[in-house]
């Protein structure tokens, strides 16, 4: 259990558990597909992965970019679920996997995301974008500059649908960085890709993701097949409050693909667990002196929770609070002043940033000379 601390200055080192061995993990599974990655999602540990930067066409994966797009138009209230959406001829002709909509109707945008995310709809996946930028072109232009806000470096988007064009492609990476923003940043339509099947139209399709019906715990995300890439797979599973996110490119076939799914969700919640080391807003780790302030200390913590991922088995963890020698007043609210490390037995070093959590305003003329006579002396 952690204790509480009021701190006075200096660089400290609190010692608040203990640890022993490692356990040793077998090495991720050999897999006979192009590329696969596999991620903790709370705590961003690559658990797993094989030429997870290799660039390759992403099919329909593309799909969950022309999502996460039309979820952010959502969010800024430009559109809502129950506007209409034309349909033109263009996206009715669209070929491959289709929602059935038909040209001239009018269709609700909460129809069309279904269409996508559960029919894997290239003529809905148009209708969206149409709907939003004008043209599917301009759209992908929405698609690339949404990829450098979440720090896609290796993605680029040519069209809605995934259908193959020269210069549209993704890594293994970049869909990952793409799934945890997606059951980030819009849980409401990530919720959407754990539905089964949906029926427009009086035509009624399953989801394209088998991992639903095979595998405890998945509840997305995507599909995607084209020639130049094989079959792919971006999956997501959660148990007992540890999610994973898989992405599996480049297999022979359906089967090798969910089979290479199946596995690398296995290995990660059969060999590893995630740990919560402090959840956002615990006041009960440490206090800071604070020089030249109305308030003499300020509570030190994190404004996001922190998780670690460590193979099943592991003892607890040797965590150290590094603050910084003096905080001077003014400080606000989430400036950064001190470091949480947690130490494993084979010597790694995973450090957490802690943060204010309280603003502290500089103190009165008389209380700021009195701390600078203080602070000369003690240097």
């Amino acid at each position: 259990m952690i204790q509480r601390l009021c701190i006075c200055g200096g660089l400290l080192a609190v010692l608040l558990w203990s640890t022993v061995g490692a356990v040793p993990v077998p090495g991720p599974p050999d897999l006979p597909v192009k590329s696969y990655l596999l991620v903790d999602y709370h705590s961003g540990t690559v658990l797993a992965e094989k030429q997870a930067g290799l660039v390759l066409p992403p099919a329909s994966l593309t799909k969950m970019m022309t999502v996460y797009v039309v979820g952010e138009y959502l969010q800024q209230g430009a559109i809502t679920m129950d506007d209409m959406a034309g349909i033109s001829e263009q996206a009715w002709r669209t070929g491959g996997s289709r929602m059935f909509i038909e040209v001239g109707t009018q269709v609700r945008l909460e129809d069309l995301l279904r269409g996508v995310i559960i029919q894997s709809g290239n003529d809905a996946s148009v209708a969206l974008a149409e709907h939003i930028a004008g043209s599917e072109a301009a759209f992908a232009g929405l698609m690339n500059a949404a990829a450098r806000r979440l720090g896609m470096t290796e993605s680029s988007f040519r069209n809605s649908t995934g259908l193959g064009e020269q210069g549209h492609y993704m890594t293994a990476r970049d869909l990952v960085t793409l799934a945890m923003a997606l059951i980030r940043d819009h849980p409401g339509l990530y919720a959407m890709h754990s539905e089964r099947e949906f029926t427009f139209n009086r035509i009624h399709q399953q989801n394209r993701n088998r991992l639903l019906w095979q595998q405890e715990g998945v509840d997305g995300i995507k599909t995607g097949r084209i020639d130049a890439a094989g079959y792919c797979l971006v999956a997501s599973a959660e148990r007992d409050g540890m999610r994973l996110v898989s992405v599996v490119m480049g297999a022979a076939n359906e089967s090798a693909r969910d089979r290479a799914s199946r596995a690398l969700l296995a290995y990660g919640f059969n060999l590893y667990e995630t740990r919560l080391v402090l959840a956002a807003g615990d006041r009960t780790l440490a206090e800071q002196r604070v020089w030249k302030g109305y308030s003499s200390t300020v509570a030190i913590g994190t404004l996001q929770d922190l998780h670690i991922t460590v193979p099943r088995g592991t003892p607890e963890l040797q965590p150290y609070v590094r603050l910084d020698r003096h905080i001077i007043a003014p400080v606000a609210a989430g400036q950064s002043v001190a470091v949480l490390e947690l130490n494993t037995a084979d010597g790694v070093v995973h450090g957490f940033p802690l943060v204010a959590l309280d603003e502290v305003e500089a103190g009165s003329v008389l209380s700021r000379m009195y701390d600078s006579i203080w602070l000369f002396f003690s240097r």
